[in-house]
């Protein structure tokens, strides 16, 4: 996997029904906007104008108010989401994990020394990196134990990606 912070592959609208899917997503550096508070016909509004395949699980959004583009999801759980779309549109393996902030889905930059001392753990602060932050939101990442049980996750549920 490269190393550089950039986008690939289709953009994504999940509806309050995959937000656990989007999250999954932005872990594997896909964009994906989610608007919880929007009602169906907005969704798909937003998606047509911004040029995102909708996510959703709701059969009657997809029926009645016909996407151009969506995938409809019969998994319940997040990362069997993550399979299903990965297998419907025949994702590609993400260039690098966690480069866009799992809240709300800007990419990251590298943290300053300022944002380290401020809000990275003195034990964590030594490590490898990267260290980066959210240019929207202020959150920081860094490399950890919650950063491992993600890309195990990962790779459970997509072996092909790392392979």
């Amino acid at each position: 996997m490269s190393s550089a912070c950039e986008d690939t592959g289709p953009a994504f609208l999940a509806d309050a029904m995959v937000l656990g899917l989007a999250r999954w997503l932005r872990v594997a550096g896909f964009d994906v906007s989610s608007h919880p508070e929007c009602h169906d016909r907005e969704l798909v509004a937003l998606s047509g104008q911004q040029g995102r395949v909708l996510l959703t699980r709701d059969r009657d959004l997809v029926t009645h108010l016909r996407p151009a583009r969506a995938v409809l999801l019969e998994a319940a759980r997040p990362l069997e989401q993550v399979r299903e779309l990965a297998d419907a549109l025949e994702l590609s393996a993400p260039a690098e994990l966690f480069t866009r902030c799992l809240r709300c889905n800007r990419l990251l930059r590298p943290a300053t020394r300022e944002e380290k001392a401020r809000g990275i753990p003195a034990t964590a602060r030594d490590g490898p990196g990267p260290f980066r932050c959210c240019p929207g939101c202020g959150r920081l990442y860094w490399p950890g134990s919650h950063t491992r049980r993600m890309r195990a996750a990962l790779e459970r549920t997509m072996p092909e990606w790392f392979h």
